[in-house]
Parts: C-alpha cells; sequence; structure tokens
C-alpha cells in the first residue's frame, strides 16, 4: 500500500514538474517573440508614431529651370516648431489658413526674374513668368511652376465655395485658385505674400 501510495505521488511530481516546464518554456518563448519584434527606443528617445508620407515635387533652380521630379518625406512639424520658424503673420495664414491685407504684401509688386518658393519649406511654387497684374492686392500668377508641387482641395469657409491652395511638401496654406485670370490657362492663383519668399533668379 506505501510503495503503490509512494509511486503514485512520485509519478505526480513527475507530471507537475514537466507540466512546470512545458509552461515555463512557453511563456519564455513568447516573451522572446514579443522582445524581438518590439522596436527599442536607442537613447531614451520614443520612437515617431511612423514613417513620414512620402511625396512627389519638382525641383526647379532659381531661375526657374526645371529639375528633377522627387520622392521627398512630407515635412510635420508641432505648433511651437513652426511658431520659432515662422513670422507670425506667415504662422497664422500657412498654418491656420489666416488671410492677409490686400495691398500690404511685400511680394505684391516684386517682377524679378525668379522663383516664389514656400516660406514654410522652400519647395518651388510659382514662377516670375506667370506673375500679373491683378489688381486684387495679391500677388497673382495664371499657374503654378508645377502642378506637383501643390494641392488644391475645397474652402467651404466665410460662407462662401474656394479652391485653397495649398504646399505639397508641408501643406502649408497659400491662398485661393480663381477662374477669373487671363490666357492660357484663365486661373487666378491669388496668393498669400507671406506664404512665399522669392527667389531672384
Amino acid at each position: 500500500m506505501f510503495e503503490f501510495e509512494s509511486g503514485k505521488k512520485a509519478s505526480e511530481r513527475i507530471a507537475g514538474r514537466r507540466a512546470f516546464l512545458v509552461t515555463s518554456g512557453a511563456a519564455l518563448a513568447g516573451a522572446a517573440l514579443w522582445l524581438y519584434e518590439k522596436p527599442v527606443a536607442t537613447h531614451g528617445q520614443p520612437l515617431p508614431a511612423g514613417a513620414p508620407k512620402q511625396v512627389t515635387v519638382v525641383e526647379f533652380t532659381d531661375a526657374g529651370e526645371r529639375k528633377d521630379l522627387v520622392t521627398v518625406p512630407m515635412i510635420r512639424k508641432t505648433e511651437a516648431e513652426w511658431k520659432a520658424q515662422l513670422s507670425r503673420d506667415s504662422f497664422e495664414v500657412t498654418r491656420h489658413a489666416e488671410t492677409e491685407r490686400p495691398f500690404t504684401g511685400e511680394l505684391l509688386n516684386v517682377h524679378d526674374k525668379g522663383v516664389f518658393r514656400c516660406i514654410c519649406c522652400d519647395t518651388a511654387l510659382f514662377s516670375s513668368a506667370t506673375k500679373f497684374e491683378s489688381g486684387t492686392g495679391w500677388p497673382s500668377f495664371w499657374a503654378p511652376i508645377a502642378k506637383e508641387n501643390i494641392v488644391e482641395g475645397a474652402d467651404n469657409s466665410l460662407g462662401m465655395e474656394r479652391t485653397a491652395v495649398s504646399c505639397r511638401r508641408c501643406e502649408a496654406h497659400l491662398g485661393h485658385v480663381f477662374n477669373d485670370g487671363p490666357r492660357p490657362t484663365g486661373l487666378r492663383y491669388c496668393m498669400n505674400s507671406v506664404s512665399m519668399r522669392f527667389a531672384r533668379a
């Protein structure tokens, strides 16, 4: 009787040890797999939420000569970072879609040869070759330097239906486009001076 009970207890202990070892092994394997797949930040810095979105734009020289079609990361910054980089007016217009007062912009009467670039990311937006006097009080162009470099979208603010124009690379608000421009396009890209900088050829 005693020998039978001892043998039974021994086999139960062996089975218990086996179950413990199997369970422990599975837990260790799961932990190792989790650590292997989990990205680790270096130097205590948090990892970015994901790779930045890629956009395709056309590069230009300051003389307006087309260079390469390139795919680059979209530029994203915090409000604080944009504020530190931009003037107050440029920040409010490009990041919050405000509008500068007409006839006040520094680029309104610029007629030199060159390229108008995004004040936020320096992407080429308009050429002086397409600039014209619209009489509206804002720098006006009948075409962008490259369609790839801008984005157009619906703007229903202020009780009006308009088409807003933004920089493709950094999403800076530039102004609006209207269908009352000169030939050959019949378009008027009505831009805010503070959204751009002029690069003289």
